[in-house]
């Protein structure tokens, strides 16, 4: 939030220092904006963003560790307004879709910093909101199905690679993503999960469950309509009509 002299508040978040080092100097002509904290990877990023919830948000997209798109997956009603960095333009959609107020391809110039920030004003001026809006859950990249999925439990984050992850299952608008002896709460849908994850990987085997196939150790008829899926640890699964057929076209 702006601070008691007017100034916006901005969190930097880089993993490179020289283009930290080029924002600072951007910004040390535009002294309404006063740089709260710098961050070098995601978790820092969300950290800073939680304990001092900045009016802006300067975020690169490819780091290690977190991605900035994932680190705005994990700042629920924290966001502030966020202008993407970045030296790769194919995100470019992937950011307005999160209602980013601009996207600075890198290598970009003062004016061109200057430019976002008359917009972020802009909007401020109109009394818009300068939150992003709801995130859409986002792929590795544009086409590709999600290499990893992340998981805030309160201050800790988990990065879940997809291959370590046996079966996911429905609670409501939440999800339960089993992985070897842990299990972890995220708040999204499991139709939404099986959009995002690699189907030929993945398959729904059942309105409440999503399971990895090479976790199948066999299948057997429970019902009429209905079969049991044994996993290679024992676990049982309920398996419909409708994810039966799938599951008979990937076998």
């Amino acid at each position: 939030m702006e601070t008691e002299t007017g100034k916006l508040q901005a969190v930097i978040v880089d993993d490179e220092e020289p283009a930290r080092a080029v924002l600072r100097e951007y910004l040390a002509a535009h002294p309404e904006v006063e740089i709260a904290a710098e961050c070098a990877d995601g978790f820092e990023a969300v950290k800073a963003v939680h304990d001092l919830r900045p009016d802006l948000l300067f975020l690169d997209v490819q780091m290690p560790k977190l991605s900035g798109l994932e680190v705005l997956e994990l700042l629920d009603d924290e966001r502030p307004a966020v202008i993407f960095t970045t030296a790769h333009d194919r995100y470019a959609v992937q950011a307005f879709e999160v209602h980013a107020v601009d996207y600075l391809l890198k290598p970009f110039g003062p004016e061109r910093l200057a430019a976002a920030l008359a917009r972020a004003q802009e909007r401020m001026a109109r009394g818009e909101s300068l939150a992003s809006g709801d995130i859409p859950r986002l792929r590795a990249g544009p086409g590709r199905p999600l290499e990893r999925i992340v998981v805030r439990d309160g201050s800790r984050i988990h990065v879940l690679p997809v291959e370590r992850i046996d079966w996911i299952e429905a609670r409501d608008d939440t999800v339960r993503i089993k992985a070897g002896a842990a299990e972890h709460l995220k708040a999204q849908t499991l139709s939404e999960l099986a959009t995002l994850l690699d189907p030929a990987c993945f398959v729904r085997i059942h309105r409440s469950y999503l399971l990895r196939i090479d976790r199948l150790a066999r299948l057997e008829l429970y019902a009429k309509d209905s079969h049991v899926a044994f996993l290679a640890d024992g676990t049982r699964l309920p398996v419909s009509r409708s994810g039966y057929a799938r599951l008979k076209e990937l076998l």
